[in-house]
């Protein structure tokens, strides 16, 4: 949490100065879940089906992730039981079975699920009482199998600032994320870019790209939380692309946390950009791969506009997209269902 790794612990943060009391459990982490066991249960013994079991599922992976595995399904559930909370808000819905959510219901008033990602293929969406999105094409996709589904942008936390402290402009042109099959028009736009001029590129799939190609000679491999937020201060421009499955929609948190952190954003064109920031005067956009380097042999040349864009776009996110407002918003959609 205090690496600021993923969303770390800001929706806790936030709800807790609303005034609710909120416990975050990171099932996927093995070592955390072992030494609660160890603290609150004592002995915890595995049968032997389900070591093999368990086995089996982290050899074969699922799909790029993994199902929980049986003992970590028994240990969530014993933390739900011990805590007895209201709601239960899934971050990685890929991850919890529906046998596991059906089997906690009765324990609790709401099981809410979080996705912004491909669906999993096996997805029981009906053991939950609503999803959440940050892709608004999901929501009639999601109700049209009879599962209560709203719509949430994803925001950035300014405590990020303070942690990371005061930073110089080392990079002119950066880009923040991962490569995979399900991002593939994008990384064709980025090859087509580091083929042109000069990018430093972090982010996990590294292995994935031609080793005699440019972009592969610019990418620093991966790079998480604090140093995270830290190269995305240090950029002058930051390039965004969306995942292929985000069709027309802007969602992703790179358009938070590349202007929460001061860096003049440049992202793909999506028809509701206008709804979260005022295009070209607090992000830019790009349509195709020869607008986009227009755009930035502009922005570099003239450095008083680009700055003048990444300030208005950090106030905006500050002020409009920080996890302490999203929280209430959060809060006022469950309270609906509750």
């Amino acid at each position: 949490m205090s690496g600021l790794f993923g969303t770390s612990d800001f929706y806790s943060f936030s709800l807790k100065k609303l005034g609710h009391k909120a416990i975050e459990v990171v099932a996927n982490d093995a070592n955390l879940q072992k030494l609660w066991v160890k603290e609150y249960l004592g002995n915890f013994n595995l049968s032997l089906g389900d070591q093999l079991l368990d086995k089996t599922l982290n050899k074969i992976g699922y799909l790029n992730d993994r199902l929980m595995s049986r003992w970590e399904e028994r240990v969530l559930y014993e933390q739900i039981k011990k805590e007895r909370p209201q709601i239960i808000y899934v971050q990685n819905i890929g991850f919890v079975s529906g046998h596991l959510l059906r089997k906690i219901k009765p324990l609790v008033k709401l099981v809410v699920g979080q996705i912004a990602s491909p669906i999993p293929p096996l997805l029981d969406c009906k053991a939950y009482d609503l999803i959440i999105t940050s892709f608004p094409h999901f929501v009639p996709l999601f109700q049209k199998k009879g599962v209560a589904c709203e719509y949430l942008k994803l925001a950035f936390e300014p405590k990020v600032l303070t942690k990371v402290g005061k930073t110089k402009k080392l990079y002119d042109l950066t880009f923040v994320g991962g490569i995979s099959r399900a991002h593939k028009k994008g990384l064709e736009l980025l090859n087509d870019l580091a083929e042109r001029r000069r990018i430093d590129v972090w982010g996990y799939g590294k292995n994935e790209l031609d080793k005699k190609s440019k972009l592969y000679k610019y990418h620093h491999g991966e790079i998480w939380g604090k140093e995270m937020y830290r190269v995305l201060s240090e950029s002058k421009i930051t390039i965004n692309r969306h995942i292929d499955v985000a069709e027309n929609f802007a969602n992703n948190t790179r358009l938070y946390e590349s202007t929460g952190c001061g860096a003049m954003l440049i992202t793909d064109k999506k028809k509701n950009l206008g709804e979260i920031f005022k295009i070209g005067k607090e992000i830019e956009t790009y349509g195709d791969i020869n607008e986009l380097v227009a755009k930035i042999n502009f922005y570099m040349t003239h450095p008083q506009k680009r700055d003048s864009i990444a300030r208005a776009g950090q106030k905006r996110t500050l002020k409009d997209h920080n996890y302490l407002k999203r929280m209430g918003e959060l809060v006022r959609i469950i309270e609906k269902y509750l």
